[in-house]
Parts: C-alpha cells; sequence; structure tokens
C-alpha cells in the first residue's frame, strides 16, 4: 500500500501520477474504514481527498500555510502530515481531534471549528507574514456553505487591498450540512454549469497562445483586464468585481489541473480565489447519495452504511421537533428558523408540514436572530433553533436587536452542555453565562422530556417578550414523569422532601442529581431535590425556602460556573444565611477537549460518584459519614 509509506508532504511529492491516483483510493478506504468505528465527519472528508493531495504537491507544508474553515474535511490532511495512526483514537478523549488543532501539530496553521472564518485568518496571517517580512503562502480553504456567512464576505472586501499573495480555496460541493439556499448558492450554481463559458475560455486561451512572440504575452494580459471575457459570459462575475482574482472552475477531483491553478494563484501578487468543484461523500455510494446524513455520522457498518446504535428513546431534538409541529398547527404565527441545520435542529418535520413558515437562513446565525425580530415585530411568534455553540455568533443581535426591544423571539437552544466528540469549539457551556447578563432575556431548562414539551408550550403561548430554552444532545431523561406541573413564570419545583442536604439542580443536572440523592439516601442522609427550572430569573423564594430549612445547599448545572446559576444562588444565600455551606457544582473556567461526554463528566467532576466526593470534602457530616466508611 502506497498509504502506509507516507509520514509527510515529501512523501507525496515523490509519487507519480499513476501512485497519486491510488493514494486517493487508498485514502478513501481508509476514512471510511477508521470512520465507521470511531465516528466522525465522513462525506465532507471524502470530497477533498484530491484537493487536499493537490495542496501537498503545489505548496511547501508547513511552511506555507492552510487554514480549513470549519475544519471538519481536514482528515486527509491529518493523513499526509503524519497522522495517520492516530486515527484509531479519532475525536476519542486524548486521541486525534477531528479538527485543526495548532498544538496537535505545526502543519496545523489555525484552529477552527465555526463556519466563515478561514478568508478573515487567512488574510490576518498573510498582512502579519509582509510586516515582519516573510515569504510564505497563505491559502484559506472555505466551503461554498460557509459563503452565506456574511464574515466571509467582510473578509472579501478587505482582501481587494492585498498587495500580495492570498490565495482562497472554494471548495464548491453545493453543501454545506445540509443543502444550501439562498443567492449565493444560486450564483454559484450558474457558475458550475455554464460550460459553455469555460470551453470558450479555454478554446481562446489555448488559440491565442500559438500566436508567435505576442501569444503567450497577450493570454496574460487579458486575463489581468476587468473585461475579459469572462465579464462577457458570466454577468456579474462577483469576486472579479469585489477586486479578488477569479480562477476557474476546476475539477476539484482532478489532481493535475488543480496543481496547475494553485501554481498559476501562488504567482499573483494579490488576493486571488480559486473555484473547485468537488463532490461530498465521493467514492461511498451510501455517503454520496445522502451526504448530509454523512456530515457527522455515529459508527456505522461501512458495508451497508447502516448506523449501528439504533435509538431506542427519542432525543430532545426528537420531543422538540414533535412538539413544535403541534403547536403550529393551533396557531399560525408560529414560524421556525435555522442556521442551515434543519436536520440537527430538528426542523425537517416543520418544513414539511409547514414550507411557508420555515426560513433556513444558511450559516448565518447573526441574520438568523435579527430576522426573527423582525418577524416578531411583525406580529409573528419566531422560533430559532440552533445549536448553544453557535448561537454566541449571535449574541450582539440577541442583545441589541431582540432584548433591548423585548421581542417574543423562542431560541430552542440544542446540544446545551456537554456535547463529547466536537470538543471546544462545540461545547454548549456558555450559554447560561452569556444569556442570563442580558436584560429582558428569560431561560430555562428541562428536566426531561415532559417538561421539555411544557416549557415549549409556555414559550410559544403564555411567555412575552425574549425566552430560552436548553437542552442537552442525545437521548430525552424519561424518569421523573410524575412531576409534571405546568410552568409558571420564574418558578421552580421541589420534587423531594428532605431535612439534611438539598440538592438544587436544573435542565440535565436534575437527574444526576437524582441519582446523588438516592445514593446518598441509602447512606442514610435525608435529602431534598429541587428542580429550579428558571435559571433566569433563579427563583429566590425556592431557594430562600431550601436554605432557611438546610444546612448545606449543593447548586448543579452543566455550565461554565463563571456567571452561570450557581454563582448567583451562591451569592444570594451567602448574604442572607451565612451559616448555611453552599457547593457550587458546574465546569471549570476552560474549554472542554473532545472525548465521550460520560469520561468528560467524569473527568470535570460532574458525574454523581464525583460530586458526592466534593460533598463530603466540603460538608463535615458527610465526610464523617466517608470515613466510617472506609473503616468498615
Amino acid at each position: 500500500m502506497i498509504l502506509e509509506h507516507i509520514e509527510g508532504p515529501w512523501d507525496v511529492k515523490s509519487l507519480s501520477a499513476e501512485e497519486i491516483t491510488v493514494l486517493a483510493s487508498e485514502i478513501r478506504q481508509f476514512l471510511i474504514d477508521k470512520i465507521s468505528v470511531t465516528g466522525g465527519h465522513l462525506a465532507s472528508n471524502l470530497g477533498v481527498v484530491e484537493l487536499t493531495i493537490a495542496l501537498y504537491l503545489a505548496f511547501d507544508l508547513p511552511k506555507d500555510k492552510v487554514i480549513w474553515d470549519v475544519g471538519h474535511q481536514s482528515y486527509t490532511h491529518k493523513i499526509l502530515s503524519g497522522r495517520r495512526e492516530m486515527f484509531s483514537d479519532l475525536r476519542q478523549y486524548g486521541g486525534l481531534s477531528g479538527f485543526p488543532k495548532r498544538k496537535e501539530s505545526p502543519y496545523d496553521a489555525f484552529d477552527t471549528g465555526h463556519s466563515s472564518t478561514s478568508i478573515s485568518a487567512g488574510l490576518g496571517m498573510a498582512q502579519g507574514r509582509d510586516l515582519m517580512g516573510d515569504d510564505y503562502a497563505v491559502v484559506s480553504v472555505i466551503g461554498d456553505g460557509a459563503l452565506t456567512g456574511g464574515m466571509a464576505y467582510e473578509a472579501l472586501n478587505n482582501a481587494a487591498h492585498m498587495k500580495k499573495n492570498f490565495i482562497i480555496v472554494l471548495n464548491d460541493n453545493n453543501m454545506s450540512i445540509s443543502e444550501n439556499v439562498g443567492g449565493m448558492s444560486r450564483y454559484l450554481s450558474g457558475i458550475r454549469s455554464n460550460v459553455k463559458y469555460n470551453n470558450l475560455k479555454r478554446r481562446v486561451s489555448e488559440s491565442l497562445s500559438r500566436i508567435p512572440v505576442v501569444g503567450e504575452s497577450l493570454v496574460d494580459k487579458i486575463s489581468r483586464t476587468k473585461n475579459s471575457i469572462k465579464q462577457l459570459v458570466i454577468p456579474g462575475m462577483l469576486f472579479e468585481n469585489m477586486g479578488v482574482t477569479y480562477l476557474g472552475p476546476v475539477d476539484g477531483h482532478n489532481v493535475k489541473e488543480l496543481v496547475k491553478v494553485f501554481r498559476e494563484a501562488r504567482n499573483m501578487n494579490h488576493a486571488v480565489l480559486v473555484h473547485v468543484i468537488t463532490k461530498k461523500g465521493k467514492g461511498y455510494a451510501p455517503a454520496e447519495k445522502n451526504p448530509a446524513r454523512f456530515h457527522g455520522i455515529e459508527p456505522f457498518d461501512a458495508a451497508t452504511g447502516t448506523v449501528l446504535k439504533k435509538k431506542e428513546y427519542p432525543s430532545y431534538t426528537d420531543v422538540f421537533s414533535k412538539e413544535l409541529c403541534i403547536q403550529a398547527a393551533k396557531n399560525p404565527k408560529i414560524v421556525a428558523v435555522t442556521a442551515a441545520m434543519p436536520d440537527g435542529t430538528g426542523l425537517k418535520p416543520f418544513k414539511k408540514q409547514f414550507p411557508d413558515r420555515f426560513f433556513d437562513v444558511g450559516i448565518a446565525e447573526q441574520h438568523a436572530v435579527t430576522s426573527a425580530a423582525g418577524m416578531a415585530a411583525a406580529g409573528m411568534k419566531p422560533v430559532v433553533a440552533v445549536y448553544s455553540s453557535f448561537l454566541q455568533r449571535g449574541f450582539d443581535q440577541i442583545l441589541h436587536d431582540v432584548c433591548i426591544q423585548n421581542l417574543s423571539v423562542v431560541f430552542a437552544l440544542d446540544r446545551a452542555g456537554l456535547v463529547g466528540s466536537d470538543g471546544e469549539t462545540h461545547q454548549g457551556i456558555f450559554d447560561l453565562s452569556y444569556l442570563t447578563c442580558i436584560p429582558n432575556m428569560t431561560v430555562m431548562a428541562p428536566k426531561n422530556l415532559w417538561e421539555l414539551r411544557r416549557e415549549l408550550d409556555y414559550a410559544l403561548n403564555e411567555h412575552e417578550g425574549p425566552i430560552a430554552i436548553r437542552y442537552p444532545r442525545g437521548q430525552a431523561y424519561r424518569g421523573l414523569k410524575e412531576f409534571d406541573s405546568p410552568v409558571e413564570y420564574g418558578k421552580g419545583e421541589i420534587l423531594f422532601e428532605g431535612q439534611e442536604i438539598a440538592l438544587l439542580a436544573v435542565g440535565s443536572m436534575v437527574s444526576t442529581a437524582e441519582h446523588i440523592r438516592d445514593k446518598l439516601q441509602a447512606e442514610g442522609f435525608s435529602c431534598t431535590l429541587a428542580n429550579g427550572r428558571f435559571i433566569k430569573p433563579v427563583d429566590y423564594r425556592l431557594v430562600e425556602k431550601l436554605a432557611s430549612t438546610h444546612s448545606f445547599l449543593v447548586v448543579l448545572e452543566e455550565n461554565v460556573l463563571q456567571g452561570g446559576y450557581g454563582i448567583a444562588v451562591k451569592a444570594w444565600v451567602q448574604e442572607r444565611h451565612p451559616n448555611v455551606k453552599v457547593l457550587t457544582v458546574g465546569l471549570p473556567d476552560a474549554y472542554v477537549e473532545h472525548g465521550n461526554v460520560s469520561v468528560l463528566r467524569e473527568t470535570l467532576g460532574i458525574d454523581s460518584d464525583s460530586i458526592i466526593k466534593a460533598m463530603r470534602a466540603t460538608y463535615l457530616p458527610l465526610a464523617g459519614s466517608f470515613r466510617a466508611s472506609d473503616n468498615r
């Protein structure tokens, strides 16, 4: 096998054209074999195999810098840069990251995990290069789906001022995670399909090149003028009109053609965009047929593409999806907004049932939030369904466009808390902190699937003003079903009454607190268990009741402690009940790397056993029980 002998760019550069073809095939099979075991991003990586090989051939890595937008399509890059043997632990705790990481390898030029950032990062790096007097190429690889993000255009606008080389590679596969939407998608589709333009360009160039003495010079002059043949055949030429030279489109699976155009781009003393056409999921029939399903996939049967782990119970996303459709059938003012993730957020059934009330804005969270604010101002009831970590990108719009006007926008925050294998950029562990600091915002978190239904019903039918409901990834908790009281603004609930220790939890940590209570009850301790329900406003009446009747209060949340629920409760209790011991349980002031959620919870000390250990270290009666149990 050729792949077994690839340890770095020098090995790739030594291969013949025939060996390059074999290498591409071997990489695809390697990716299918490994990701079928570990899970990961498959379709996007299968689509950029030849593109990545061409980058390794045309440039001098790691001296030259390649920045991958989002970064989940960097697997081939990791293989070719000597990390092939690390793929058995891909996205596992302590193992290979599924995204570029500067601390992981000198070949990773910039950490990426969210969309539409690579042009800005690359432009800044190129500017830094020039100021430092260095000489290396900077290449930003960005997908067509990422061009729905406004940040990309801010960077393109600025890139036009570059006086030295800067290369943008537009990887156009007509997909983001789900199918692309909007004007840019239609624009690129027109370029893709304009075979007449490409054939004409090639024939004219070849004919002019054959003119003795002046032919090559003439071709060069024509290619440099804004009124060249491409302007005549393709109206607009958006990139050229912005001041960025456009090359392409190029077959993204033809290594020879890619290398040729990359070398041409390298010789230009300004910003240049190379438009590359690829096929997402290429080489694996199930991924080609359904690239969205194989974007981020759990372990699967490589022969059939069937996911190995079957869903036994509905996820929180499923519960949200079903309840939203039920509510929308009763209320024609309800509309749904997503930022290129109708599948991941559970809005696909809503789209099918209410197509006129469904809005996919592309990868544009800021626009999603403000457009929802506009719809709310027009009298509609918009629901913005988004992953917790992605909503961070719309923070200013939440504060400025929604909350200042106290508009009734519902934020459905999926993937809140620890999400696992995607790592730092995707952990939804900051939302309680960044949302609760905004005036007029209300924040809730359900303890189980029934409470999610209750909270969504409340948000859509009773609440006035901005409101967020945050819920975790994965299977919805089915315990505590007997506690299904109606939601009242700002009120939590006591689930079990005790006398000595009070456990006050929100969201996913209610089930953890239930397990803690069961274990401590078995040791003879009397424990109260309360569900906060509302993170903002905090139910201080409930807190007062707990603090005035218990000697030890434990507050649990799956969010960073800094600026979170526990800090607010602890400050209130310490001011009014200084004799009550308060333990706050949450996540540290740090970024959480990739790994299995159960492993992360244990490592970070928010699983039930770790919390009980912390409780023993904080509360003397528990510590005495611990010593006694040690002596038995």
